[in-house]
């Protein structure tokens, strides 16, 4: 091998060692992880920001998690860190705690009802985004203070005569 050639084969396995994430663009359960985490609204609550800004966050930022808590009759919650949360974890594990009764607003009966294969394929996009961020709040039990911004998950009664649009009536 010449200089030329070591110096590239040098570069290549560098690269390779410094850039694992790009390894397993090609695993189709990564794939398929990153599209269920996208329509499935996974981002909405866990990507700090991702609904204010539509989306447009980038990927490295995704599901750590947010401070942004939400707040009801049950105390105060926050969406937890899924890239630390699941590091520990086998897929068996993480399918458990995926289906595991949640407090509001996790909507944990959607994911109780994905398959296996739809939960396994969001465990390997989480796995290869790897652990990133810091651990979310913890919650907070009702009518103790809230020293976090935070969202009140409490329906209040009309202020006026309710108007239906045109479209909503069709």
């Amino acid at each position: 091998m010449n200089l030329r050639n070591t110096t590239l084969f040098t570069a290549a396995v560098l690269a390779a060692a410094h850039f694992p994430a790009q390894a397993g663009e090609a695993d189709p359960a990564v794939a398929r992880g990153r599209y269920l985490v996208q329509v499935s609204g996974c981002n909405d609550c866990h990507t700090d920001g991702y609904m204010p800004r539509s989306g447009n966050v980038p990927e490295a930022e995704w599901l750590q998690g947010s401070s942004l808590g939400f707040a009801g009759p049950w105390g105060v919650t926050y969406a937890s860190n899924l890239r630390l949360i699941v590091q520990d974890m086998s897929a068996k594990a993480w399918r458990a705690h995926a289906r595991a009764e949640r407090r509001p607003p996790m909507p944990w009966f959607n994911l109780a009802r994905m398959s296996d294969g739809d939960l396994d394929a969001i465990y390997r996009y989480l796995k290869h985004a790897g652990p990133a961020g810091a651990p979310a709040p913890t919650a907070i039990a009702p009518g103790q203070p809230i020293p976090t911004a935070h969202i009140v998950f409490v329906p209040q009664p009309p202020s006026g005569p309710v108007q239906v649009s045109a479209a909503a009536k069709e």
